[in-house]
């Protein structure tokens, strides 16, 4: 091989390096969802909600899982993302979730009626790649169901979906598990009220290293609006309104195959709002 020769198969070589770094680039920028609550995104293995995975907020009822799951709703509703939420107990407050920053007409909430459509919900909303974050509520079982108070626990074949669902559409999958009935998250994360002083948030889990770590929030990370040693149970939450949520139909697209996201997209930025209202007509059970 002549000088000549060598010369440019090292240069092409180097271009191609360099490809494949402002490839990764956008990926790397995308791996995670940080919250902006410094000290909850630094405890976490990446420095945010690892996108494209499932993680768990569990703890007991008022342990701050579902603050922080809507804190992070919030982060993505500030970056112009769309999320959703499947609200198993049907007790989520719209006026709370606004009050935490949670952008309402960029949230779409559906209520199953049935335990068996709860995990069946969150994978068609995961799967379309349409929503940075997916939040499942498995504290309580729907209302008039006869799971009771204990929690909903997913069977394996369930939890196995929600992980390929959530590496397919490259969506945050964030599961609120009672302490009773864990999930089986990659990354779980166990909250704990500690009073006027804050929420406490531990590693109990994590396939990306931290484990046993733990750090404490006050609650003005979460709630800014509080002041000095003021729990969120005191604050003042605005008056309730009829809250609009408006369905975003996507078209039909021939770049997009089998609820595959493309290389590149942010999940719920350059996806539009998928339509669930034919999924939901064919199953009896879900409103």
């Amino acid at each position: 091989m002549s000088a000549t020769a060598g010369n440019l198969a090292v240069t092409v070589e180097a271009l191609r390096e360099q490809i494949r770094r402002l490839q990764a680039a956008p990926r790397k920028y995308l791996a995670a969802l940080r919250t902006g609550v410094e000290p909850f995104d630094a405890l976490l293995p990446g420095g945010g909600l690892p996108l494209g995975q499932v993680v768990e907020l569990w703890g007991e009822r008022a342990s701050g899982r579902t603050s922080l799951a809507l804190r992070a709703v919030a982060s993505a509703h500030r970056e112009g993302r769309l999320c959703a939420y499947v609200d198993g107990p049907g007790e989520l407050y719209p006026p709370a979730a606004v009050a935490a920053g949670v952008d309402p007409s960029r949230l779409l909430i559906v209520r199953p009626r049935t335990v068996e459509h709860l995990a069946w919900s969150a994978v068609q909303l995961v799967r379309s790649g349409a929503f940075a974050c997916v939040v499942l509520d498995l504290t309580r079982a729907p209302p008039g169901t006869a799971r009771g108070e204990d929690g909903v626990r997913l069977s394996p074949a369930e939890g196995k979906r929600l992980m390929d669902a959530a590496g397919r559409g490259g969506s945050l999958l964030l599961l609120l598990t009672a302490s009773e009935a864990p999930a089986d998250g990659m990354l779980r994360l166990r909250t704990e009220s500690r009073g006027d002083r804050g929420l406490s948030v531990e590693v109990v889990r994590s396939r990306q290293g931290g484990l046993g770590t733990s750090t404490l929030l006050p609650w003005r990370a979460l709630y800014p609006e509080l002041t000095e040693g003021e729990c969120p149970w005191g604050a003042q939450l605005p008056p309730a309104e009829a809250v609009t949520v408006p369905e975003l139909v996507r078209e039909p697209s021939p770049e997009r195959e089998g609820h595959r996201g493309i290389l590149g997209q942010r999940p719920g930025r350059d996806v539009p709002m998928p339509s669930l209202r034919p999924m939901l007509a064919s199953e009896p059970g879900l409103h």
